[in-house]
């Protein structure tokens, strides 16, 4: 069995605040896949002011980490870039909170977002922010379902000029890819696996699904750690 003896603290108060806000919720839940989940993760409930400021810490202390001079291959970008809608304000804040805990790294940090629909007016273009040519590009959103969505943002980034060096996202949920229809693979590929392979990436997480089943044995129900357990036993990916 898999477990997570501990969790940095910036980890542990993310997890908290995502349990105590409403954005990480028990029960059971019908997935995109059709698979039915014990647990139901929805960044676009960070809307209120502490819960924003808990996820940009988050995702500002995983980037922190990730491009530390001692990490085995440091991450180093120019841009953070958040995929239209979710990713904006995700984006938006993170460059806000890199800045504020170590200005002399990441004063001068941008951040970029793409439209939906192309501008045809004005400045037109699909790209909203510091200008991608040229320059390091890293990805920060939600979570990776098919990797479609990544995909897309990863074409659209190559496109304008832009070099993707990364993927961080808030949730892992660690388990095996489903073919449209929602057929069970034999691949025991995750989302996140195929595009490390596909792309040549890193993509990191703040939270993994053993790090919220860690969470709950501190304090949470009985029936609850048990019907995470016996899904992520079912659906682990091998990666």
């Amino acid at each position: 069995m898999t477990s997570t003896p501990t969790l940095a603290p910036y980890k542990a108060e993310f997890l908290q605040a995502s349990i105590e806000g409403g954005v990480l919720k028990f029960g059971q839940f019908e997935l995109k896949s059709k698979r039915v989940s014990p647990y139901f993760f929805n960044a676009g409930n960070f809307y209120r002011a502490d819960l924003l400021r808990a996820i940009s810490t988050a995702f500002a202390k995983t980037i922190i980490e990730a491009s530390s001079p001692i990490a085995v291959t440091p991450l180093e970008f120019d841009i953070v870039f958040g995929p239209a809608y979710k990713g904006i304000a995700l984006a938006v804040t993170t460059v806000d909170k890199l800045a504020h805990l170590e200005p002399e790294r990441f004063g001068k940090i941008c951040y970029s977002f793409d439209r939906k629909e192309k501008k045809d007016h004005g400045e037109g273009g699909n790209i909203v922010g510091a200008p991608l040519r040229g320059k390091r590009v890293l990805i920060v959103d939600d979570v990776v379902t098919d990797g479609t969505a990544k995909r897309e943002a990863i074409e659209k980034i190559r496109n304008e000029g832009g070099i993707v060096v990364g993927i961080v996202v808030a949730l892992d949920r660690m388990e095996t890819l489903v073919a449209p229809g929602g057929q069970e693979l034999e691949d025991k590929t995750s989302a996140i696996g195929a595009i490390r392979r596909e792309y040549g990436i890193p993509v990191l997480a703040i939270l993994t699904l053993d790090d919220i089943i860690w969470g709950l044995r501190q304090n949470g129900k009985e029936e609850d750690i048990r019907s995470m357990e016996e899904y992520r036993a079912k659906y682990k990916a091998s990666y």
